[in-house]
């Protein structure tokens, strides 16, 4: 048997669109079993829920929902950032780059004499 890794998660739609084809009769549970790489057990608990009609299409629409909601948070989180940093950004003075027309220093003094070439 293979290892999986860390615990997996199907969602609502999955395990009713699955109980349905098994109790349907499209596939079988052993079928289903190694298509899906999911226990027996696992199966029997998502068939038993199904009969008791704990999953129905209103648990899987408010399973996305809820997931929408989630990334939804999650990105205007992220456009919250980008704006402070924007607004950070804007509000920093901008140093003078190389193609600017005035040379800027950071000191300043007076300029130097040009020299006729004679070095003493």
């Amino acid at each position: 048997m293979k290892s999986r890794g860390p615990y997996r998660r199907h969602s609502t739609q999955f395990k009713l669109q699955l109980c349905q084809d098994i109790r349907s009769g499209v596939i079988g549970r052993r079928d289903a079993q190694r298509t899906y790489e999911v226990s027996a057990n696992l199966i029997q608990l998502w068939l038993t829920q199904f009969d008791r009609g704990e999953l129905n299409d209103e648990e899987a629409e408010a399973s996305v929902i809820a997931e929408y909601e989630a990334r939804i948070a999650a990105l205007e989180r992220k456009v919250g950032q980008l704006t402070m940093e924007l607004d950070l950004a804007k509000k920093t003075p901008r140093l003078a780059t190389a193609g600017d027309s005035e040379r800027s220093l950071i000191v300043t003094g007076p300029r130097p004499a040009l020299s006729d070439g004679v070095v003493k």
